[in-house]
């Protein structure tokens, strides 16, 4: 029961501090909305790249224990390219997930930020 407890304010405490960035430098923002919510959800991941001609690819997934998903959007490197990606998952089960978008460049990786979402079960379930 301790262990519950303990795991349970670690996960409030995370969430509540709203995310853990990995290697980023303002070149990869990213927002997870909403932070908590009942299944089936949608969670929405709104990405902000700097622009650079560097820029190839971002990778989006959502992990959790039981479940993952992965988006892969191509990035237009030129200056006028839109800064803004928006990426939903759909229908996600209940659990904690991890939300890690990952900008990979010509040489690899660039920038990588985590989020956190919880999906509680729904009314009715277990």
């Amino acid at each position: 029961m301790r262990i519950k407890r303990c795991a349970t304010l670690f996960i409030g405490l995370a969430i509540a501090l709203g995310s853990l960035t990995v290697k980023t430098a303002d070149v990869l923002k990213m927002e997870v909305t909403p932070a908590i919510q009942r299944e089936p959800a949608i969670v929405t991941v709104r990405a902000t790249i700097e622009a650079s001609p560097d820029n190839r690819m971002l990778e989006v997934t959502a992990k959790s224990p039981v479940l993952a998903r992965t988006s892969k959007l191509p990035i237009d490197g030129s200056k006028d390219a839109s800064p803004l990606k928006v990426i939903e998952f759909r229908d996600l089960p209940s659990g904690l997930y991890q939300i890690t978008g990952v900008l990979i460049g010509s040489q690899g990786t660039r920038a990588t930020v985590v989020r956190l979402a919880k999906i509680e079960p729904g009314p009715g379930s277990r």
